[in-house]
């Protein structure tokens, strides 16, 4: 049989209902009906009659994985459902390849997006924010939504056009490697938040720059704590605090 090509019409369709993957969940099967949901275009182009309801079936079992590093894993399982409409023989099935991969997924999601992008996107807003402007909001959400929305746009198409290789082509990312540096470079930019509070602060007192030095050992603490597992994004909100008690108070 020849090659079934998906319509990209259908791609697309299927890439705007993965943002609502979360949208609905069991505490059973957990995402299973988002993803059920997600993948129901592609399936209806795909199949018909007996084997649209097994195949139906098949993404109506458990599945759970960061929602930000599901769309490789969507796009994987497009191509193995082509295969199997065509009939050839995968060394790993649907079912084998989402059970294989929905939870390192998760870790790593986990790490980069929630314990890495989100912490270093809210300290770099800090910066507009002691200022008192009003687009530090929008630096924010800039800063965090522009790699997740890469990952869930380029992830779908890797994940359909290169089929299982998406996992040796995630896995040369070296994601986890990059969260580690993203909190390292969290933990410098807080200290360079705080110099720079300092340098404001003595300034609109008219007190010597030289006493800036005091906070140095806050600096040394911080990365400290960073380097004991003391959550990147806990640092940020604390340090926050300190500078706003300390502009205010």
């Amino acid at each position: 049989m020849d090659r079934l090509k998906l319509p990209r019409s259908v791609l697309v369709r299927v890439l705007i209902r993965s943002f609502t993957l979360q949208a609905s969940w069991n505490f059973e099967r957990l995402q299973s009906l988002g993803v059920f949901y997600t993948l129901a275009p592609a399936l209806r182009c795909l199949y018909r009659g007996e084997e649209l309801e097994l195949a139906c079936r098949r993404h109506l079992e458990y599945f759970n994985t960061h929602p930000l590093l599901a769309s490789p894993i969507l796009g994987t399982i497009l191509s193995l459902e082509e295969k199997r409409k065509r009939g050839e023989e995968s060394y790993l099935g649907v079912q084998e390849f989402k059970g294989m991969v929905m939870a390192p997924y998760a870790a790593i999601g986990d790490a980069l997006f929630w314990g890495a992008v989100r912490p270093l996107a809210a300290g770099v807003a800090l910066f507009p924010a002691v200022r008192g402007t009003l687009w530090a909001p929008l630096v924010f959400l800039g800063l965090f939504n522009v790699p997740h929305l890469w990952f869930r746009v380029v992830g779908l198409f890797r994940g359909y056009f290169l089929e299982l290789r998406v996992i040796e082509n995630i896995q040369r990312r070296r994601l986890p490697d990059l969260a580690i540096r993203l909190k390292e470079g969290t933990v410098v930019l807080l200290g360079g938040l705080c110099a720079y509070m300092t340098f404001l602060c003595l300034r609109d007192e008219a007190v010597a720059v030289g006493w800036g030095l005091v906070v140095l050992p806050l600096v040394v603490l911080l990365g400290r704590l960073a380097r004991r597992g003391v959550s990147t994004l806990l640092l940020v909100l604390v340090t926050s605090a300190i500078l706003l008690i300390s502009t205010h108070g």
